[in-house]
């Protein structure tokens, strides 16, 4: 059972969880409910099927497995968010450090790469 940061927006309430193919909601509820004493309300589970579009070495179908998803909705009052693991530094570098001279570099490169618009569109790489 792995907590899975899921793709489309979902309420704060809602958990999202890829689940043994064997898994039943019963047993995600009661696993919940008795190991990490989570108040769970409503389970909701589905079937990924897995991509079925790539070939190997000897030109043969390689599908990739099938998985199961359980949404899990919390119980009253209950929200869950993903902890922001990697936050943005705010701070700015002190003038001379390591960090400042890196900025300044890339900056200047960015300044230095970006298209003539003088040339019209032309590349580069073809002389005018």
């Amino acid at each position: 059972m792995t907590l899975v940061r899921p793709g489309v927006p979902q309420p704060e309430d809602t958990v999202q969880f890829r689940i043994s193919m064997q898994m039943t909601r019963v047993d995600v509820k009661n696993y919940l409910e008795k190991i990490y004493n989570v108040p769970v309300s409503v389970v909701r589970t589905r079937i990924q099927y897995g991509a079925n579009n790539k070939r190997n070495h000897k030109n043969q179908k390689v599908k990739k497995p099938d998985y199961k998803v359980a949404y899990v909705q919390l119980g009253q009052g209950q929200t869950f968010q993903f902890p922001n693991l990697f936050p943005e530094k705010e701070e700015a570098p002190e003038p001379g450090s390591v960090e400042d001279i890196q900025k300044q570099f890339m900056e200047n490169e960015r300044q230095r790469q970006t298209a003539d618009p003088r040339r019209g569109g032309v590349t580069d790489w073809f002389g005018l």
